[in-house]
């Protein structure tokens, strides 16, 4: 992630003359891109690629396949608001509920984990004893953590919209109400490619990026009419 930041910062602004400094935290998607799922992210090319051997990927498919079975229990599986419920929940000191919930949403509460969750899945304690403690901590991650990596997963949809949004070489800037003398400069001096590539131009605004894909598009509509 980090080297893909360095040569997307290097094409897209350039030294400018200036020693180059690489920031970690500009790693887009940062949720995503996390320690514990690098495996689920990076083991299947691994494997296209010859460098994960069969043995590797075996176990590798064996943890995916138990990751899924959680996330389906914990999705379908629910908890009733009765008197046995609430005092399991009174002595896990959490507040009791008052309608039914899915596991997950009991497992989202901070000072809960993947073995209290267990005390409402009795049948689950031979999956709980295959996963290992990693594989643990991912189930909570992925569960605690579901409503912004979902945001970031959208984010991510739409800067691929704006990616196949092509900027043409002879694009003129100037030209377009609406954008400050300093958006301008950058954009004629860097030329991006795409409206993704001009989006992450150091002091290219949202705003100046809507202004683009505007005009783009009525450029794009005139030449096919010329066409």
């Amino acid at each position: 992630a980090y080297i893909g930041v360095m040569i997307d910062d290097l094409v897209t602004q350039g030294t400018a003359g200036e020693p180059y400094r690489m920031f970690t935290s500009r790693a887009e998607y940062r949720l995503l891109l996390r320690e514990d799922n690098a495996d689920l992210r990076l083991r299947g090319h691994g494997r296209r690629l010859g460098l994960v051997g069969e043995a590797d990927y075996r176990r590798f498919s064996q943890k995916k396949a138990r990751l899924a079975e959680w996330m389906a229990l914990l999705r379908e599986q629910r908890v009733f608001p009765n008197a046995e419920t609430n005092a399991i929940l009174a002595r896990l000191e959490t507040p009791a509920i008052e309608q039914p919930l899915p596991l997950g949403e009991l497992l989202r509460r901070p000072e809960l984990s993947l073995a209290h969750i267990l005390q409402f899945l009795p049948g689950a304690e031979p999956l709980y004893q295959a996963s290992d403690a990693e594989l643990r901590e991912q189930v909570e991650i992925q569960v605690k953590y579901e409503g912004y990596i979902q945001r970031q997963e959208e984010e991510i949809q739409r800067n691929e919209r704006l990616q196949s949004l092509r900027v043409p070489g002879n694009f003129s800037y100037e030209v377009i109400p609406g954008l400050s003398r300093e958006v301008v400069e950058k954009l004629q001096r860097l030329r991006p490619h795409s409206l993704g590539q001009a989006s992450r131009i150091s002091g290219i605004t949202p705003a100046a990026i809507t202004i683009l894909a505007i005009h783009l598009k009525k450029f794009d509509a005139a030449k096919d009419l010329v066409e």
